[in-house]
């Protein structure tokens, strides 16, 4: 696939606020300083200094917020700006947008304030977002006929039904919290690889063609197919028996067919440039998590816990800048060239990822390490906060 698919083809002067103009401008801000804000809370919450009730306790609601509150965020900026070019039509902005930006902003204040709401209302509010934002999609991709990109959907109601479970735990209707949980997160790694599968090696193949590169990223073929096939047939496994020991000969599996497909990009032949080798990095937390996963599952070795930060830490939050940053550069008509400023953050979540992976191995010593990293998160989102608000708020050059 070209790079086309982050970059909207020129639009006609739109009127209103600037950052109503296209959907990456607001979601990509929003989910920049909710990461800034939601971290320290967590760690707070983590030295016992703060305390959440009424079905969301700290852990949980770190683990909602990450999904369904940052993710989201990074999800609908991207999605919504690429289905314009997925589809030959408008762009959902303005009111339309406006309303959705709403509804994720009262998702996070009722998470912030489910001990005084009560769950069942902090449910109906925070719900809405993400299913307001499915049946956006759903909308654009059918009104379009874009098959094509139907998966994209189902995997994004897939997200969207680990909310609704969440809740329904929360609200002690049925207990599918971590099921809830489970689902979305895996999903959202079958989301990395196939979204990652895409722009990954077409912007490879860009900038090298570009640079007179004689190799190229190998294209996509059966081989692409298979990949794919192992990672949702370990996402099916790990959703219904995350116990059983095929889930982590699966997740082996899964892991290493990932790690050849990346082979298969060049991304050696990127260093250079941090905006290029940093979603081949991404991805490679990909492949690494799913192995990491695997030996959890086989022996002793290898505590969950890292193995889960090494998807969600490693693989999510480096995927999700490596899009924030190229995008919004792309479609603010700014040269897609890596400041030093946007290449230290690149560096603060790859410390941020590290040391979240390493903490559990070092048992009681590793809750200073686990601070360490929080605060390299931290620094990352709100570095890109203040680099790329000027990006946002101001119009296209």
């Amino acid at each position: 696939m070209s790079e086309k698919i982050v970059n909207l083809e020129e639009r006609p002067a739109e009127t209103g606020p600037v950052i109503l103009q296209n959907s990456f401008r607001p979601f990509f801000m929003a989910a920049g300083l909710w990461a800034m804000l939601a971290i320290p809370f967590w760690l707070l919450t983590y030295a016992g200094l703060l305390d959440m009730a009424d079905g969301f306790d700290g852990l949980l609601w770190h683990q909602h917020e990450m999904l369904f509150g940052f993710a989201a965020a990074a999800i609908a900026g991207f999605i919504l700006t690429a289905i314009p070019n997925w589809t030959g039509g408008l762009p959902v902005k303005g009111k339309g947008l406006g309303l959705l930006v709403v509804l994720w902003i009262a998702g996070r204040i009722a998470m912030l304030s489910a001990p005084a709401l009560g769950p069942l209302a902090t449910a109906i509010l925070d719900l809405s977002y993400l299913t307001a934002l499915s049946l956006v999609i759903a909308r654009e991709l059918i009104s379009g006929k874009n098959w094509r990109n139907l998966p994209v959907l189902v995997l994004i109601s897939l997200f969207t039904l680990g909310n609704w479970l969440v809740h329904l735990g929360a609200n002690d209707v049925v207990d599918t919290a971590d099921l809830g949980l489970r689902l979305s997160t895996f999903v959202l790694a079958i989301l990395v690889a196939v979204i990652g599968g895409r722009i990954v090696p077409s912007f490879t193949r860009n900038w090298l063609a570009r640079s007179g590169a004689v190799t190229l990223p190998d294209p996509m073929n059966r081989f692409d197919t298979f990949a794919l096939a192992t990672l949702v047939i370990f996402v099916v496994a790990e959703v219904f028996a995350p116990d059983q020991q095929i889930t982590a000969v699966l997740a082996l599996v899964a892991g290493i067919m990932h790690g050849l497909r990346l082979i298969r990009w060049k991304g050696w032949a990127v260093l250079s440039e941090p905006l290029m080798w940093v979603m081949h990095l991404g991805y490679t937390w990909l492949a690494v998590a799913l192995v990491l996963i695997g030996l959890s599952g086989l022996t002793d070795v290898v505590p969950y816990a890292s193995a889960i930060h090494a998807l969600t830490t490693g693989a999510f939050s480096t995927m999700i800048l490596a899009v924030m940053t190229r995008a919004s550069l792309g479609h603010s008509g700014r040269p897609l060239i890596a400041t030093r400023g946007t290449t230290l953050v690149f560096v603060l979540i790859t410390i941020a990822a590290l040391t979240r992976v390493c903490a559990p191995f070092l048992h009681e010593p590793g809750s200073a390490v686990i601070w360490l990293s929080g605060g390299a998160w931290t620094a990352a989102f709100a570095l890109f906060s203040v680099l790329y608000f000027p990006v946002f708020t101001q119009p296209k050059r």
